[in-house]
């Protein structure tokens, strides 16, 4: 049965007070930023040389494989080595591709295959990072702050997600090379801020196998249905709500808004996202986290069904506002519980399993979405994703009972 008990409310600046965990906000904002302003430029650049949308799906293929290829070693490297220098490594690389980038700007135009070299090297790096950065934050603060620093960190991302595309196609008006000398400087500043960060972790020794200590993480999700159930409800919700692969299609032929409108259309689940990690930094919900989280999934799947069915451009931008808001309550509280279940000297793999599931619900999300408006058009598949978002969001309350009732965070123990 939930708990009375009401915790101690949590002050919105709390993990804010943490010296290490500000250091921690300016790396996810800078590196973030900058991540997001390299990938606005490199495909334009890459369309601009050759004009094969084919070529675009190469350059979305080298930065997926090495996080699929490459995550129960990133994980297991995680748990092995200092976070805090596997970040700094994994940035200063990402720092020196993006100064790669520079040089073959600047030498006239690129060829294809160098782009797409470096970006691949840019993709491992960035495999590299995720389970690292992700699996420090509970470090960096006390555990009753860990959850106001989920929503921070959550926020902070959501800032590099709005204005790291936009401000790198304004300055991209001045050429890729522009671009990429700021992303370089971002992610300079981002190794810098990472450098100073005092806190480390001292991973315990382990004499098991090599292949034991790999697939730990994948053993541990597996084992506890509280995590699988979590992590599989986000990767099946997205799986067949996303429908943000077919914006382009609403905004010329359903919406007739043209680019400008599918410039709206992409942010505005973004915004609804930022605006609502701000709102959980200042209020979280503190009690039927289990419940809230299927309510908000399930909402997810309502709010894909009304856009789908919208013909109105200011309806279709609450639909993907409400979107963004029901997913960001779902991605704060599935993030508070796998760190908080996790004990430390796993937190890096089993945050390796959960960027992978991430990584394919967005992707294959996308394929998915394609596949279904090709068979049954548009406006059909995005309602029929938003139906079965909302069929396994009744499938998962049924089969995942111990996470439906899932009351406070503080009851979750690594």
């Amino acid at each position: 049965m939930p708990s009375s008990v009401t915790p101690p409310a949590v002050p919105a600046g709390a993990a804010l007070q943490y010296p290490d965990f500000r250091l921690f906000m300016a790396v996810r904002v800078a590196a973030g930023g900058g991540q997001m302003m390299l990938s606005v430029a490199v495909g334009w650049q890459v369309y601009d040389l050759t004009h094969q949308p084919f070529d675009l799906g190469l350059l979305g293929l080298v930065l997926f494989l090495p996080q699929v290829l490459l995550s129960l070693v990133a994980g297991h490297v995680a748990d092995r080595v200092e976070r805090r220098s596997v970040m700094a490594t994994s940035l200063a690389i990402e720092t020196l591709c993006a100064v790669t980038l520079l040089v073959l700007s600047r030498g006239g135009p690129a060829g294809l295959l160098p782009i797409l070299a470096t970006m691949a090297v840019f993709g491992i790096a960035r495999a590299f990072l995720g389970p690292a950065m992700s699996s420090l934050v509970p470090l960096l603060v006390s555990r009753e702050h860990f959850p106001n620093a989920v929503a921070w960190n959550l926020q902070a991302f959501q800032v590099a997600v709005v204005a790291g595309p936009a401000l790198g196609g304004v300055l991209y008006g001045s050429g890729p090379d522009t671009v990429y000398g700021t992303v370089a400087v971002l992610l300079l500043i981002a190794v810098m801020a990472t450098s100073r960060v005092k806190r480390r972790l001292r991973p315990a020794a382990d004499d098991s196998p090599i292949i034991h200590r790999l697939l730990a993480g994948v053993r541990f999700v597996r084992d506890n249905p509280i995590l699988l159930g979590a992590i599989s409800l986000d990767l099946f919700a997205v799986l067949f709500g996303g429908a943000t692969a077919l914006l382009p299609v609403f905004a010329r032929d359903i919406l007739h808004v043209g680019p400008w409108g599918l410039g709206l259309l992409r942010s505005a689940p973004a915004v609804g996202a930022a605006s609502c990690a701000f709102l959980l930094a200042h209020s979280p919900p503190r009690h039927r986290l289990g419940h809230i989280m299927f309510a908000c999934v399930g909402c997810y799947g309502l709010a894909t069904i009304v856009f789908g069915l919208s013909t109105s451009f200011l309806l279709s931008i609450a639909a993907l506002v409400a979107i963004g808001a029901f997913d960001m309550v779902s991605v704060y509280i599935r993030q508070s519980l796998v760190q908080l279940a996790t004990p430390d000297a796993m937190r890096g793999r089993v945050s390796a399993v959960n960027l992978v599931f991430i990584g394919a619900s967005n992707e294959l999300g996308e394929f998915e979405s394609g596949m279904t408006a090709a068979w049954f058009g548009s406006v059909p598949a995005v309602i029929l994703g938003g139906l079965g978002t909302i069929l396994v969001v009744g499938i998962w309350a049924w089969r995942f009972k111990t996470l439906r009732r899932v009351d406070r965070l503080d009851q979750m123990s690594a």
